[in-house]
Formats: C-alpha cells, sequence, structure tokens
C-alpha cells in the first residue's frame, strides 16, 4: 500500500480511504488485507480485468483521434485465428505499409470466443475466424481459399502409411485438437461417431500440440500447413476421409465506424480477396 500511495502521489491513508469507498460504491469487498500484503478477491479480479479493458479502449480511442489527420500511416488492431491462409492478410499489411510507412499494427491471437470478445469491446478494428460468422453482429469477407482438415502424427507411425484417415483409423486413439475444432468441425465430419474417439487433451495452439505428438502422447487433428511436416521433422499430416475443410472469414462490426488507416485496408482486402 505505501509503495503504491508512492507511485500515485497521494499519502497511504488517502490511498486506503479510496479503496474502502470503492469497495462500499460497489457493494463488495474488493481486497484480503493481511498484515504486511494485500490481494485482489475474486471480485477484485473482475474490476481489474474491467478496468484493463477500458484503459485499453482508452488508448485505442486517443490513438484513433491521432490517426484522423495522419496521412502517412495509423494503427490496425486485429485478432486472427490460427492458419496458413493469414499470409494473404500478411501480404496485404506489407502493401499498405509500403504506401504508408507510418503504419503501425497490432495482433493477437486466439479462438473464435477470444477474439470476438475483444471485436465486441472495441478493442479490434477486424478479427479472423475459423466459423461462420453471425451476420447479424458482423459483416466480413471470406479468405481465398479454405483450409483441409488432417492428422499430424510422426513419421514412423502405422497410420503414416496411409494416404488419408477415415474414423475409422482414430478409434482407439489418443487425440488432440482445439475445443473449437473438435466440438464443431470433428463432431461435423464423424457425426454420431464422435463419443468414439478419445479427446486425449485440447489445445489452443497448433504448435504446443504437434509437441506432444512429438513426444508420442497421441495424434493431432489440425488444419494443413501449421506444422512442419518437412522430411526432417520427423512429423506427417494425412488429410481426413471423406475430405474436410474450414472457411476463413475476415470479420468486423456492423456499423462500425473506422479510422482512415482502417477504411484503407478494408478496401485494400475487398479488392484482393473477391476479384
Amino acid at each position: 500500500m505505501t509503495r503504491a500511495a508512492e507511485l500515485l502521489h497521494v499519502t497511504q491513508p488517502t490511498l486506503s480511504k479510496a479503496l474502502r469507498t470503492l469497495e462500499d460504491e460497489l457493494g463488495k469487498k474488493l481486497f484480503v488485507r493481511h498484515s504486511f500484503s494485500i490481494a485482489l478477491t475474486e471480485e477484485g479480479i473482475l474490476l481489474r480485468d474491467r478496468a484493463e479493458d477500458l484503459l485499453l479502449m482508452a488508448d485505442k480511442i486517443e490513438q484513433e483521434f491521432q490517426s484522423l489527420d495522419d496521412i502517412t500511416g495509423g494503427e490496425l488492431f486485429l485478432g486472427l485465428a490460427e492458419s496458413y491462409q493469414i499470409r494473404y492478410l500478411a501480404r496485404e499489411i506489407r502493401t499498405l505499409k509500403d504506401r504508408y510507412p507510418g503504419l503501425k499494427y497490432h495482433i493477437t491471437s486466439g479462438d473464435t470466443e477470444q477474439v470476438t470478445e475483444k471485436l465486441d469491446k472495441g478493442l479490434l478494428d477486424f478479427a479472423v475466424l475459423c466459423d461462420t460468422p453471425d451476420t447479424r453482429k458482423y459483416d466480413y469477407i471470406p479468405f481465398p481459399e479454405a483450409d483441409r482438415w488432417g492428422v499430424i502424427m510422426p513419421a514412423d507411425a502405422p497410420l503414416a502409411q496411409q494416404e488419408t484417415v477415415c474414423a475409422d483409423d482414430l478409434v482407439g486413439l489418443s487425440l488432440f485438437a482445439s475445443e473449437q475444432g473438435w466440438l464443431g468441425d470433428i463432431d461435423r465430419w464423424c457425426g454420431e461417431r464422435l463419443h468414439e474417439l478419445h479427446l486425449e487433451g485440447s489445445f489452443r495452439l497448433a504448435y504446443n500440440a504437434s509437441v506432444f505428438v512429438r513426444e508420442g502422447l497421441g495424434y493431432q487433428l489440425t488444419f494443413e500447413h501449421l506444422i512442419d511436416t518437412s522430411p526432417n521433422s520427423g512429423l506427417v499430416f494425412r488429410p481426413l476421409s471423406p475430405k474436410l475443410e474450414s472457411r476463413l472469414f475476415l470479420i468486423w462490426n456492423k456499423y462500425q465506424t473506422f479510422t482512415p488507416i482502417a477504411e484503407r485496408f478494408l478496401a485494400q482486402v475487398r479488392e484482393s480477396f473477391l476479384r
């Protein structure tokens, strides 16, 4: 408390009174006080998280206004799913940066739940999803291609001798996948047989799951091109049969007001992806 008061340039009693006033105002206990320390309650953690969102939003608003008259650049905020097709987006950013050298971009990665939460809060300009967008909330542009699903496995695994993998091949194996993919695309692919498959562990990041595969702990269901399967990698990719594909979408909030650089970016992506 003493150090916090020094950072805020107030006295320690003043800070303590302000915290008690905040607790009284919210009607919740925010802090657990000990003799020489203080910790957040669950309600305090929630307040801290919401305060961080508000500070990020305040920073973003300030940056947006600063960029209104900036003809050489501005700032873009994007939340991205994992896909090799992100290369298309990277190319558009490179082209835009050639035209506007002052462009700065901020990338966060995550699944649909993570990136749409930030988009809904106004912390992002755009998000990239592997799910069909909710057209009641978002406008969107589809990416040029589709991602193909398959299995990552050690090169010496028996299944590696096959050209494709079907649901029968996966029964009895320890499987890794994202929770979103397992409950969405994989469920759609194998239907009622999902209960016959064993999800050993769920991962938000494909690379982390591939480490477990490399250690012989199971087989990974994921998109092609996400994991290094070059001849020296020790891993191989085999597509699912029947073929399973997922589309990728660039989305943004309906009726969103864009900064000039975000408008230029969207116009460029629309022209490139839809031609």
